[in-house]
């Protein structure tokens, strides 16, 4: 995998509700966006969807908006929504308004999601070379 872009995020409570067929959690958060192409932080929260079953599966989908500047220099933003089935293996899609990082609207993408001592978690978005 090519790394794109590191992004350390800071989870907040988590607010959770258990229903007959499965446990929803939803984790807001706030994160710092860095890397070769793109250097940012979200510009509210973010919010990471987890679908937790009785059967054992689950399922994440985690959508936040970045504010900062490419790697030509200019503002820009870069919304991602990434969905994935375990932490290390999932597809974040990303959609931007800058021309230089238009590319990777249409690229495959892979993210690892790797939790952190203290609470926080590091994602590392890269395309996807398999």
């Amino acid at each position: 995998m090519k790394l794109i872009m590191t992004i350390h995020v800071t989870v907040h409570e988590p607010i959770a509700v258990k229903g007959s067929e499965r446990t929803v959690t939803l984790l807001p958060f706030s994160a710092e966006a860095e890397g070769e192409y793109f250097t940012g932080s979200t510009i509210a929260a973010g919010c990471d969807t987890q679908y937790h079953y009785p059967d054992g599966a689950f399922f994440l989908s985690a959508r936040y908006m970045l504010e900062g500047k490419d790697f030509k220099g200019q503002p820009c933003r870069v919304f991602i929504e990434n969905n994935g089935s375990s932490l290390d293996n999932c597809r974040p899609r990303i959609t931007t308004d800058s021309a230089a990082l238009s590319f990777l609207e249409g690229t495959d993408l892979k993210a690892t999601v790797e939790p952190t001592d203290g609470g926080e978690v590091t994602i590392r978005i890269g395309i996807n070379e398999t």
